[in-house]
This record gives C-alpha cells, sequence and structure tokens, in this order.
C-alpha cells in the first residue's frame, strides 16, 4: 500500500507541475484521473518494489547528479570530435558485464549508458551488455567500471568494490 500511496503523490505533484491549474474542477479532475491510474494500477498488480523503486531514491539523489556532469562532459567531448576536421572517431562495440542484482539496476545501468552521447546500449542478455562507442575515451570510460559500480551503489547492492 506503500507504493500506490507514493505513486499517487507523486503522480499529483507531476500532474500539478505539468498543468499548473488551480482552479477546484480542474483540481478535482486530476485528482479523479490520478486515483482511478493508481487503482487501475494496483488491480493490475503492477506496484512493487521493482516497477516503483523507492530503495534507489536515497542514494539516486547522488547519482543522478553525477550521471549528469557525466553527460555534459560526454557532451562536450563529442562536440570536439565533430568540429574537428579529421572527426577522429574510433566506433567499436564492446561487451560489458552489469553488477546489477535487479532489473530496476540493470534498466538504470543500459539507460545511463545510452543518455551518456558517444555511447549506445545496443544489446542486453542476462547481466551482459552489448554497447557502441563511438570514441576510444567513450569506450575506456565505460570500461573502468565507474558507471557500473555507482549504479549498484545507488541499487542497494555491493558491486565489485562497492564504492560509489
Amino acid at each position: 500500500m506503500l507504493h500506490a500511496t507514493l505513486l499517487g503523490f507523486a503522480l499529483s505533484a507531476l500532474w500539478w507541475l505539468l498543468s499548473g491549474f488551480t482552479t477546484p474542477l480542474i483540481l478535482s479532475l486530476g485528482a479523479g484521473s490520478i486515483v482511478a491510474v493508481v487503482w487501475i494500477a494496483w488491480r493490475m498488480d503492477v506496484i512493487d518494489h521493482e516497477s516503483h523503486p523507492l530503495h534507489m531514491a536515497p542514494k539516486g539523489v547522488l547519482y543522478f547528479p553525477w550521471l549528469l556532469w557525466e553527460i555534459v562532459k560526454a557532451n562536450i567531448d563529442i562536440a570536439k570530435v565533430i568540429v574537428q576536421a579529421k572527426m577522429p572517431i574510433h566506433p567499436q562495440v564492446m561487451d560489458l558485464t552489469a553488477g546489477q542484482k535487479s532489473d530496476a539496476g540493470l534498466v538504470t545501468y543500459a539507460n545511463s549508458i545510452t543518455l551518456t552521447p558517444g555511447t549506445v546500449t545496443i544489446g542486453v542478455e542476462a547481466n551482459a551488455f552489448l554497447v557502441h562507442a563511438l570514441t576510444d575515451d567513450a569506450a575506456a570510460g565505460l570500461a573502468s567500471g565507474d558507471m557500473d559500480r555507482r549504479v549498484s551503489a545507488m541499487e542497494g547492492m555491493s558491486s565489485r568494490d562497492g564504492d560509489g
């Protein structure tokens, strides 16, 4: 029930931020829609720790600013590559082993790779990812395992060395 209640609060906040309406009629229609969505999701039994990973939220406060900074750095690196006349790209496909234990952790890691410019997760099988990297630096950044360790730490599972 905690997950359903928090889902309702999260949907309410998102709805209000996106709509900005404060008139009673619109607020009541929004509230009714949110109650209907939460009830349907509860009846379908899709509200659980995987679909609403509350356990990842506290450590996500530290992870997502780090990820945002990595995205900014990768954007700058890719922009430098694009503006150079020779375009020094070295595309490569590499295998990565993910240290995450849950589906939410694996999805977070795969999406983090894809969100970072210059890298794309192109295949997933169990805990192995097939990743395309545009440059040697992008490939080296992934091979270092820093993102894997940080996602594992956010997930709450211990990875290879547990730092993050």
